[in-house]
């Protein structure tokens, strides 16, 4: 059952990014920015003026899409998270790898279901779950992936890791670098659903081996 969790990643972060597109493409007024806007701006359902942490005002006609998409892509990170087992080692590291994965996905599920000028609590707890425990998992995979792995798997993992818990630091602290919030939330959030891509797609097209041969004739 394995490639139907390398399908659900793959065909969760899909969804996301095309949807990401949809969505703030129906921005008027300002536009939509990935340098100014935060992620979650897309899912807001009231138009205001928000000013934490930084002032912008949100208005997203398409946000009933956005949070949609959140929560197809924090179940389908679990669902792959649960049934990937041959790409995972089965020492400590592995299982913790695939337990704070999908605490991610919870994470992305929340949010979706808690806009953040609905339920800011959960929403931020949603948030934290994706770029705390997921980008700690991340770390984590680069040591937890199967023995099979080729070494460049693990080196990417790893690298996209550090990107993301260096930022998320960066984020949390108001250091921006030129690239302003959302610019540095995406550098932050993203390497997590890189990863899940890049791994899925190449297990489901029999790049890696990562599954079994006996899996793949199902």
């Amino acid at each position: 059952m394995a490639w139907l969790g390398y399908l659900a990643w793959v065909a969760g972060v899909a969804q996301f990014f095309v949807l990401h597109v949809v969505v703030e493409s129906a921005w008027r007024s300002p536009a939509y920015s990935w340098a100014r806007n935060n992620i979650s701006d897309l899912g807001n359902i009231h138009c205001a003026l928000q000013s934490d942490p930084e002032p912008r005002y949100i208005c997203s006609p398409e946000h009933g899409l956005m949070n949609g998409s959140f929560i197809a892509l924090g179940a389908l990170l679990v669902v792959g998270a649960a049934l990937t087992g041959p790409l995972w080692g089965k020492g400590a590291a592995g299982v913790s790898a695939r337990l704070l994965l999908a605490g991610g996905g919870v994470g992305f599920v929340l949010a979706g279901l808690a806009p953040s000028d609905v339920d800011e609590n959960q929403h931020t707890l949603g948030a934290l779950l994706v770029m705390g425990a997921g980008n700690i998992g991340l770390m984590l995979a680069a040591a937890g992936l199967a023995g099979s792995s080729p070494r460049a798997l693990r080196r990417l993992t790893g690298l996209l890791g550090v990107i993301a818990i260096t930022t998320l630091g960066l984020f949390l602290s108001e250091q921006y670098l030129g690239l302003g919030m959302g610019g540095m939330e995406r550098v932050a959030a993203f390497p997590i659903l890189v990863w899940a891509l890049v791994i899925g797609t190449l297990a489901v097209f029999r790049l890696i081996p990562a599954i079994s041969r006996e899996e793949c004739n199902h």
